[in-house]
């Protein structure tokens, strides 16, 4: 099940890939990451599709990424009176906190926290943006608007906050049902949703208490203003283009997408692009040519995956999905400017020894005829920093932890391997060659480059760089010991 590609494919899981065949179709086709929505469907649902995609990597041998994506605190309108209503430029509209229905003049807003960060001059977005409010006067309980943007109003529609960091916690009731959950049953991350700060994301950690790494959704204005911030304390990031696009000027998500992959890339950390990226597949087998663009230009960025939605989860042709976006970065890096612009992008770090040898090891790996790149790692951290470099050749990444492998299927170029502890260098040196010709990346007559720290099984040694031979003959011959 080797890839012929790097960047890496998540698939949303949904009433349209809810059983075993489906499930094992869609990682054939090209899936490396599962996504459970906890937005939809129950606890019991969910345990059963984690156990179907734990089944699939059993019988294939090859081990599977799963994602839960928490859902965030949803804000909402409440009910009205008539099933909709008709709101026109101009228009008053008044937000409260009563309960009563509301009408074209009113409704309940049920979130008072709105209301304490609320200023005169403030934007609310409803229902996707498609309704826009500008607030004229508001106070503890209440917000008096003017309509911009008209549109038909109608129960429970979704409000947008753009210009307001809002005093909500990252982690609603719910996300804290949801969070210890997944980490019960074993997921390898955990996405946040809505983070406005950092301390959202050190909340959402100390609660998962290292069971899963943890992604930081970028898809509010507070979230890309404190990126840095943000980036620094996450284990991954996903720009998550719905709600930014909803929340700031349209024409001002790709360059921010642009600064957000490349800011995690020089982190090294794992970063995906989410959201509509062939959306129109939800109902055609044959997605549009703007939308293989977009999956394009993600991967000519040098994102680490790119991810399907209700594409997978909800429509007519998940498979199709799934092979169209295998299909097209198979084209996207075999293009020569691919490398051009991947490698122009690559931003030089050498602040510690691991940083050089990862350097040294892809520097060797171009200059030479080499076939792959070996990485033993305990916990995937080596891994990363060779990927940050985005070497020409394939990553293997060995480890004896499964849990490490199934984190770093979400990390660009890696083919992940399980293989038993080692204690003596020369055993790592033969476990690696065996590695690389077993899934096919070199021939006994072919070299690798293995990266590893002495003393192994010590997390954060990384200081060996070695050029092997894949003819075992020879490293004994070396190495008679």
């Amino acid at each position: 099940m080797r890839r012929l590609r790097n960047v890496k494919i998540v698939a949303t899981l949904g009433p349209a890939s809810n059983d075993y065949e489906m499930i094992r179709a869609l990682f054939e086709a090209g899936a490396d990451v599962f996504r459970l929505n906890m937005s939809h469907g129950t606890h019991d649902e969910i345990r059963a599709r984690h156990a179907i995609i734990r089944q699939v990597e059993s019988d294939t041998g090859r081990p599977i990424a799963i994602l839960a994506d928490l859902q965030g605190p949803k804000l909402r309108v409440g009910t009205f009176a008539e099933e909709s209503y008709d709101l026109a430029d101009g228009d008053k509209f008044r937000l409260d906190l009563d309960a009563t229905p509301g009408d074209a003049t009113r409704v309940q807003l049920p979130h008072p926290e709105i209301f304490a960060a609320l200023e005169p001059g403030a934007s609310l977005l409803v229902n996707d943006g498609k309704i826009r409010l500008i607030v004229d006067d508001c106070g503890a309980d209440y917000a008096n608007c003017t309509v911009t943007v008209g549109g038909s109003i109608s129960n429970r529609k979704g409000v947008n906050v753009p210009d307001v960091v809002l005093p909500l916690a990252a982690l609603s009731a719910k996300d804290l049902k949801d969070l210890e959950f997944a980490c019960d049953i074993g997921v390898d991350w955990i996405a946040l949703s809505f983070v406005q700060r950092p301390e959202d994301v050190t909340e959402a950690k100390d609660l998962v208490k290292g069971r899963a790494l943890v992604l930081s959704k970028i898809e509010k204005p507070a979230a890309v203003k404190a990126y840095d911030a943000i980036l620094a304390v996450s284990d991954g990031i996903m720009v998550a283009r719905g709600d930014l696009g909803v929340e700031l000027p349209v024409y001002s998500v790709p360059p921010i997408q642009k600064r957000l992959v490349r800011k995690a890339r020089a982190a090294a950390k794992p970063v995906i692009v989410a959201t509509q990226m062939l959306e129109s597949m939800i109902e055609s087998p044959m997605p549009t040519r703007a939308e293989v663009s977009d999956v394009a230009t993600a991967i000519y960025e040098g994102a680490d995956a790119v991810m399907l939605s209700a594409e997978s989860a909800a429509g007519k042709f998940p498979i199709e999905a799934v092979t169209t976006m295998n299909n097209v970065a198979i084209s996207v890096e075999s293009d020569p400017t691919y490398r051009q612009i991947i490698e122009s992008s690559r931003q030089v770090v050498r602040s510690t020894v691991a940083d050089g040898i990862v350097a040294a090891a892809r520097e060797i790996a171009e200059s030479a005829d080499i076939k792959a790149i070996a990485v033993f790692s305990q916990t995937g951290t080596t891994v990363n920093l060779v990927s940050r470099e985005r070497p020409r050749v394939p990553i293997i990444a060995l480890t004896p932890l499964i849990g490490t492998a199934r984190r770093l299927c979400l990390t660009w170029g890696t083919h992940c391997v399980m293989t038993e502890e080692q204690d003596r260098f020369k055993g790592a040196v033969i476990s690696a060659v065996r590695a690389a010709r077993q899934h096919g990346f070199a021939t006994e007559t072919d070299q690798i480059v293995l990266t590893a720290g002495v003393p192994f099984n010590v997390q954060g040694t990384t200081n060996i760089l070695r050029v092997a031979p894949c003819d075992e003959r020879l490293i004994y011959k070396a190495d008679p010991e």
